[in-house]
């Protein structure tokens, strides 16, 4: 696979900009400063659905411009691999065919292993030729790195609605320490989630049963997400 020569621009706080460094030896540390490429607008008729996502992995905000990109930001923020999260990071340029080619990436996503660049596309629409070379030549851009390039679509529907309602359980803070606390010493192996809700009988169910959502979104505890969440899944702790 042939190698792309590109340049990378990025907005960073304050409006700042740096333009055109060389894509190849731009630090990750710069690319992780970035401010999103673009400002959202909400207007009358929009097509997508654009808004802002509390990361629990960011500890703040981060945006989204369609349904199908807050439903990547889900499955980054609840990936215990990513350590950050960029929306819209950096405007990646080249020349191809006598033309100058320009693209922004979804999301860049700081894993332990290596950068991981995201682009967010519908299935039906990944066919489009435009598409198909944008995403060809950003492919051998990044890849040239010794980084990860992903195409994201439509992910399965069991899973996603999964981490979706545990999102609902990300923020730390709402949970009593106390709770968390005697559960991680509990022995919840091989228990059914309606089971582990009454292991703690000096407690209100209800905060029992939030809190394990709450491990089972950081991942103390694990269990099968193929399928809908219910009374009869299994427990296990985290290896």
């Amino acid at each position: 696979m042939d190698s792309v020569t590109a340049t990378v621009s990025i907005r960073q706080q304050r409006g700042a900009l740096v333009e055109d460094r060389d894509w190849s030896t731009a630090s990750v540390d710069l690319l992780q400063s970035a401010c999103a490429w673009r400002t959202f607008r909400w207007y009358r008729g929009q097509k997508h659905y654009s808004g802002i996502y509390w990361s629990a992995t960011m500890r703040d905000h981060v945006i989204y411009e369609s349904r199908l990109e807050l439903t990547r930001l889900l499955f980054a923020d609840f990936d215990l691999s990513v350590r950050g999260i960029v929306a819209q990071p950096f405007l990646l340029k080249t020349v191809l065919q006598g033309k100058v080619r320009r693209h922004i990436p979804d999301y860049l996503l700081l894993t332990e292993q290596v950068p991981m660049v995201v682009d967010v596309k519908p299935l039906h629409r990944l066919s489009k030729p435009e598409v198909e070379f944008t995403f060809d030549w950003t492919r051998r851009a990044v890849e040239s790195r010794g980084w990860k390039y992903e195409v994201w679509s439509d992910p399965p529907a069991a899973e996603l609605e999964n981490i979706r309602f545990l999102a609902g359980y990300r923020r730390d803070w709402l949970f009593s320490p106390e709770i968390l606390e005697e559960l991680r010493e509990a022995d919840l192996d091989g228990l059914r989630l309606g089971q582990a809700v009454g292991c703690l009988p000096d407690h209100p169910e209800p905060q029992v049963r939030s809190a394990i959502h709450h491990l089972l979104w950081t991942q103390a505890l694990v269990t099968d997400l193929d399928r809908p969440l219910g009374s009869s899944h299994l427990l296990k702790r985290a290896a």
